[in-house]
């Protein structure tokens, strides 16, 4: 399959199977966002991968819906060692972590769709509510979660999943 194919077949899952996802495909998704590109190679990121069923409901707790995904990937940067930028005025509110995060948890998502395993994207938690919940270090700020696993009977994009604007709408040459 071809990246072009792959990028137009994804979508959100949120039918997931109860099966596992084996440890070697596990290690291949997290090494994709391991050689994912950041800010200065600065590499801010850090993964928890909810995996016991504890960390999974402490996950719910946190109004993260995970749809029943048997693993789940905690995205965060790590704010003591994010880059940021000194020739933006704004260099004191402005860091790269969110963009960061961002990069690593899209390469674990299309290596995760490479292996078979459907994911979705989660966004819908209140981040200091996580960091309580999972007792982070206060440096490790959560930008999102991935649920992970394989399709489940009912899975299917949903009804706008192959709606796209055409290019003439979404960009302008300058």
């Amino acid at each position: 399959m071809t990246f072009m194919e792959l990028a137009r077949n994804r979508y959100s899952e949120r039918h997931f199977d109860s099966r596992p996802i084996e440890d070697e495909k596990l290690q291949m998704i997290l090494e994709a966002g391991r050689i994912a590109p950041t800010a200065c190679n600065y590499q801010p990121q850090h993964i928890y991968v909810l995996k016991s069923p504890a960390a999974l409901e402490k996950a719910c707790i946190t109004k993260a819906s995970l749809y029943s995904c048997p693993l789940a990937l905690l995205v965060c940067y790590d704010s003591k060692t994010v880059w940021k930028n000194p020739g933006d005025r704004c260099y004191e509110l402005y860091n790269a972590g969110e963009q960061d995060a961002s990069i690593v948890a899209a390469s674990m998502m299309f290596e995760a769709e490479e292996q078979g395993i459907h994911s979705l994207w989660i966004r819908g938690f209140d981040s200091r509510t996580v960091m309580d919940t999972f007792d982070l270090p206060a440096n490790h700020i959560p930008v999102m979660m991935l649920a992970l696993g394989y399709p489940g009977e009912d899975s299917h994009p949903a009804h706008l999943h192959s709606k796209r604007k055409s290019l003439d709408e979404t960009v302008t040459v300058l």
